[in-house]
């Protein structure tokens, strides 16, 4: 990636803001006009790149805008052509999603509604015309043209018949009874998002590229995945799943599986204990790239991309030596190299890894599309000349469209410039954070554009969740509603964050929160020595992993005037028996069942600690978050009123845990939630500062 260094962001903020604005502070809405201060509203003007798709011969890249839209309450999506030597945009399509280029770069295959579910199209660029391409079964994933541009592979969800348990009795006609009952037998029977699970399974299909009947290749009680590669002579299809052993209580078992074409077998190239996904096959077909690690337990792994023959045999890792988490893959035309991305310190970078493990970084400002709070991300693919497009940026806007050629980055659209020439925004700067034990913690500091020189300002402490993830200096619409309020915003890559290595990630396993807490206080304690916070004025707040630190904070300190904690866990022991993958948290965040030692999962919930709570505390949760259940708020807000602490439940109705903020409407109201409660105590005497 070629993160711009601090300098040249605050360069780039000074650009796209007024000239006038770089002289005067951000004025206050009048009669005469708008403020120049980021408000809730502004989320409705965003609009964010990803999934960038480069054509075969590197001239265009076909993207996803995600834009806000004000009538629906939504990001919709839409598709874009992007011309590489120009620059220009055109529109491509109003709505859809994953665009893939066919192999002789004619035609777009991509997802799009139709009617009450989606179905795969097609576009032929010499006349514009689109075709719909499926019909039932609906949805699907992970399209990938065959070598010869004749057929599409994809995954789509079977429908199963449910489990039964008796029968009713016969209901009269015309009566109205009530529902018949649910049976479930699942070990996973709910998912955050989609929700409770309708009976049946993913598999993979086949479809001629211009219409007709799907072939449906793989069956079984599986759930069968992508990414999905093609052997060039387009006689198998590689996927990922978990087809051995007690597939519904493997966790990360997934291996790398084939599939003929002619005959329907499926055959596992990769058989070890852990996850072995995202498939490529290499131009030749002689070798299979995949991501994958040994899994040992631990809360924490670098997943390392191998390398192994067409079988999938005599693997071996070609990032050993990286100590960090590769997220992507594809082979470089020459076969001889891949390129790869991970995150590095909290930033991600892309790199050409050669088939001897020698690596090279070629770009690190990749960015992702999310808006609400600023985590590492970034997609990108490669063309058949070496080309890159990819997602990047910086703190001062959402991920544009950047293309990579001969070296050299170019940014190739600015889909926020007309509002953030309206705006100033807060500036952004690393903060250099020791802790206690001298490790070096990478910390992000925002200050609020009205701040004068050397003036202490509240600061508002927020933690990322995971705990294995990690922040980076891009853009965060809640950073720039906070910061707008008046706050210093201040993230911090405590211990257990990714992208510092395996050891580091681990220094929590199985002791989580742990010494994190102490990460984060030096943090908090460098931003006041700094001379950006008062120490008088400290909030915190923090959503999922970062809202159980939110509790824990508040159970160790009264140093914080304030506090929200947003989707927490607070009970291990009912967490682990209520989330929506429940084989999770006892395999891998603690040695033993809930039954065998309920202590250690006790000692760890931030519920054991409201006796010592005396900070007023927001709670916050999506009313359909299935992976830190309402209850596990509920239960919190039930205890601190008993424990007569100031605290308030806000709910965001229809969120899910990783869609608590789609919806642009309730990310701007839960923001302005959370700052109306710090705002009720900012300034006010309390208890003196404890550590």
């Amino acid at each position: 990636m070629v993160r711009p260094a601090l300098s040249r962001l605050a360069l780039c903020l000074a650009l796209l803001a007024a000239p006038a604005a770089a002289q005067q502070p951000p004025r206050a809405a009048t009669a005469d006009g708008p403020t120049r201060l980021f408000t809730g509203a502004d989320l409705f003007g965003l609009s964010v790149a990803s999934d960038p798709q480069i054509s075969p011969d590197g001239k265009t890249i076909v993207y996803v805008r995600r834009s806000g839209d004000i009538m629906t309450d939504r990001m919709a999506s839409s598709l874009w052509l992007v011309d590489v030597a120009s620059g220009r945009q055109t529109p491509f399509a109003t709505s859809g999603s994953s665009p893939r280029w066919s192999p002789d770069g004619t035609r777009i295959a991509y997802v799009a509604g139709d009617g009450d579910q989606s179905q795969l199209f097609v576009r032929w660029l010499a006349t514009g015309s689109s075709a719909r391409v499926t019909s039932l079964p609906g949805d699907p994933s992970a399209l990938a043209w065959s070598p010869d541009g004749t057929r599409l592979a994809y995954v789509a969800n079977v429908a199963g018949e449910g489990t039964t348990l008796g029968k009713a009795p016969a209901k009269p006609e015309g009566a109205k009874w009530a529902p018949g009952l649910e049976v479930i037998d699942r070990v996973t029977y709910r998912n955050d998002g989609p929700g409770y699970r309708k009976p049946g399974y993913a598999h993979l299909f086949v479809v001629a590229a211009d219409g007709g009947a799907a072939r449906q290749l793989t069956f079984g009680r599986f759930d069968d995945d992508g990414p999905l590669a093609w052997s060039p002579d387009g006689r198998r299809i590689l996927f990922a799943a978990i087809r051995a052993g007690d597939t519904e209580r493997e966790v990360l078992n997934t291996d790398v599986q084939s599939v003929d074409l002619a005959t329907g077998a499926v055959t596992a190239l990769t058989t070890r204990q852990g996850p072995d996904a995202n498939a490529r096959v290499s131009p030749d077909g002689q070798r299979v790239a995949w991501i994958g690690f040994d899994d040992k337990r631990r809360g924490y792994e670098d997943a390392q991309l191998y390398v192994g023959g067409a079988d999938g045999g005599a693997p071996r890792s070609l990032t050993a030596s990286l100590d960090r988490s590769v997220e992507d893959v594809q082979w470089a035309r020459d076969g001889r190299s891949l390129y790869a991305s991970y995150d590095d310190r909290g930033q991600r970078k892309l790199a050409r890894v050669g088939t001897d493990g020698k690596l090279s970084v070629i770009a690190d400002n990749l960015q992702g599309s999310g808006l609400d709070r600023p985590y590492t991300g970034g997609d990108f693919s490669v063309s058949r000349d070496g080309t890159v497009a990819y997602t990047g940026g910086d703190a001062g806007a959402p991920a544009d469209v950047w293309v990579l050629a001969g070296g050299r980055p170019r940014r190739l659209t600015q889909l926020n410039a007309v509002m953030t020439a309206a705006k100033t925004l807060a500036p952004v700067r690393k903060l250099s954070v020791t802790a206690p034990d001298g490790r070096a913690i990478d910390a992000w500091l925002a200050t609020p554009p009205t701040r004068a020189a050397g003036q202490r300002v509240p600061l508002i402490l927020e933690i990322h969740g995971g705990p294995h993830s990690a922040y980076g200096p891009t853009f965060a619409s809640d950073v720039q509603l906070y910061a707008a309020a008046g706050y210093a915003v201040l993230w911090v890559n405590p211990r257990g964050s990714t992208s510092y290595g395996a050891e580091f990630a681990n220094l929590i396993d199985k002791n989580y929160p742990s010494a994190d807490y102490d990460d984060l206080m030096a943090a908090v304690d460098a931003a006041i020595a700094d001379g950006t916070a008062d120490g008088d004025n400290l909030f915190v707040t923090g959503g999922s992993g970062g809202g159980v630190l939110t509790a824990w904070i508040v159970g160790k300190t009264h140093r914080f005037k304030a506090a929200a904690t947003q989707k927490p866990v607070i009970n291990w022991l009912s967490e682990a028996l209520t989330m929506d993958n429940t084989t999770f948290t006892s395999r891998y965040w603690f040695s033993k069942l809930p039954w065998e030692d309920p202590m250690s999962y006790w000692v760890r919930s931030p519920l054991s600690l409201v006796g010592n709570v005396t900070t007023p505390t927001l709670v916050v949760v999506g009313s359909e978050d299935y992976r830190t259940p309402v209850s596990e708020s509920e239960q919190y807000y039930a205890a601190l009123q008993i424990a007569k602490v100031p605290t308030a439940l806000v709910k965001v109705p229809g969120a899910s845990h990783g869609g608590f903020t789609s919806r642009p409407s309730q990310s701007a109201a839960k923001a302005a939630a959370i700052l109306a409660w710090f705002d009720r105590y900012r300034g006010r005497a309390g208890a003196a500062p404890a550590n």
